[in-house]
């Protein structure tokens, strides 16, 4: 059966990209007689507010979009991160971190570092905490995963299917190109201590046997390291869907803090839920 899902955090309003996305996932549901599951991102408890919550159930409800129930929260799953992440350090593939951002940038500035590779999560870790073993993990300090250890844990081969048209076919992950883009990603957050998204959005859609994962193009470099985890944890991998990103005036994606196109403000002004449909290029 197929099922798919969204999965917004309620650190701000939703805007015309979260609306793209949702339609377009609940849309490919119903053409497949499947599931639409909501799932709210909530463990940035930091930013997060009860408001933003209910705000984004009834601009989905508004949108004519439905799903099942009950809404799975990540709040409510703490325990699960931290057991993926426990198996992950018991196979050694982890180690504690103490950079700052600032240390991070200034051993990136240093001449023998040469150029830093961007990408979404910033620059590629330098790898200076490498030789820490978790037995030296100190309070604050972050978990990376090792990349060039878990690339050498998994099998060969490991792909994924991509239904999108912006990448469509067979994609197999490159251990070379993992370590060099990706570099030791996060795991576990120091500032929070929560797990990071990379980790929580695995267990996450395993847990709700989602078949294909609907999300913007910007997310697509990462899927390779979200199957390089399944792989690690023993997961299911979906096939996904990277849709293209809605975009204001001047070119630059849409923001939360880009209130002016919140969809409150869209109901406000007496919009209706084909008007969005038409905006987005839905309809």
């Amino acid at each position: 059966m197929y099922r798919t899902r969204f999965a917004p955090s309620p650190t701000g309003p939703l805007h015309l990209g979260h609306a793209y996305s949702a339609l377009l996932g609940y849309d490919r549901a119903c053409e497949h007689g499947g599931a639409f599951l909501l799932r709210i991102e909530d463990t940035d408890r930091a930013r997060v507010r009860p408001d933003y919550e209910a705000a984004i159930y009834d601009d989905l409800a508004w949108l004519g979009i439905r799903w099942q129930v009950p809404v799975l929260r990540q709040s409510d799953h703490l325990p699960d991160y931290d057991a993926a992440l426990d198996r992950l350090i018991a196979m050694g593939l982890c180690y504690p971190c103490r950079c700052t951002r600032a240390d991070i940038q200034a051993a990136l500035s240093a001449p023998q570092e040469g150029a830093a590779s961007l990408m979404p999560d910033g620059p590629v870790y330098p790898g200076t905490c490498r030789q820490r073993p978790m037995q030296d993990r100190q309070p604050g300090d972050a978990i990376r995963l090792d990349m060039a250890r878990a690339c050498a844990a998994i099998p060969a081969g490991l792909a994924f299917d991509e239904t999108g048209a912006l990448h469509p076919g067979r994609h197999t992950l490159d251990p070379t190109q993992l370590i060099a883009a990706m570099g030791d990603i996060v795991l576990a957050r120091k500032d929070i201590g929560a797990a990071a998204y990379h980790l929580a959005v695995v267990v996450d859609d395993a847990r709700q046997q989602i078949t294909e994962v609907v999300r913007g193009a910007d997310l697509f470099e990462a899927t390779f390291l979200h199957v390089l985890l399944q792989g690690l944890l023993g997961l299911p991998t979906p096939a996904y869907h990277h849709h293209h990103l809605i975009r204001d005036a001047e070119g630059k994606r849409l923001a939360k803090r880009d209130d002016a196109r919140a969809l409150s403000r869209y109901r406000a002004e007496g919009a209706s839920p084909q008007d969005i449909r038409r905006l987005v290029g839905l309809a």
